[in-house]
């Protein structure tokens, strides 16, 4: 819908185009074949990537725009919170709980972790910086912490 605004400017055009390509939409939202449904997605989408605005409008924060990633200078690693006061830590008791938990955990997944991560990466070195998944159920993937305690995306 939001590729819509691009072509139109006017409100009414853009909302009677919204509407019909929901009705496209509604029309189809109760099919049970999964093939079919797959080849109307799959449709879709090439419809989509053939009939893009050439020049799409860039929100500041989007990527490419002249806001992305302004705020990075102020993510502040997980590791800062270890030195708050206590004082402080009392006021978010149930982040900072599940924030030992999440410690104790790391402490006791580390070895074998690690042991995933030699085992799996080849001799030469890793080929991207995707990490492997977990391969047992129950355990958890290298360096899982990292994406539990991440900060913000933008500040309030």
């Amino acid at each position: 819908m939001c590729h819509l605004q691009f072509f139109y400017s006017f409100r009414d055009k853009y909302r009677f185009y919204a509407c019909l390509l929901r009705a496209r939409f509604d029309e189809n939202k109760h099919e049970k074949d999964m093939v079919k449904a797959t080849m109307m997605l799959k449709a879709g989408e090439e419809e989509f990537w053939a009939n893009q605005h050439p020049q799409p409008y860039l929100f500041p924060d989007s990527p490419g725009g002249t806001s992305y990633e302004r705020y990075e200078c102020y993510k502040v690693p997980e590791w800062c919170l270890d030195h708050w006061h206590p004082s402080e830590k009392a006021m978010y008791p149930d982040y900072f709980a599940k924030r030992e938990q999440w410690k104790k955990l790391r402490v006791q997944t580390w070895d074998r972790e690690v042991q995933q991560l030699q085992t799996e990466t080849p001799a030469d070195g890793p080929k991207s910086e995707a990490l492997p998944p977990a391969r047992k159920a129950g355990d958890f993937p290298p360096l899982w912490w990292q994406f539990v305690t991440r900060p913000r995306e933008r500040p309030m």
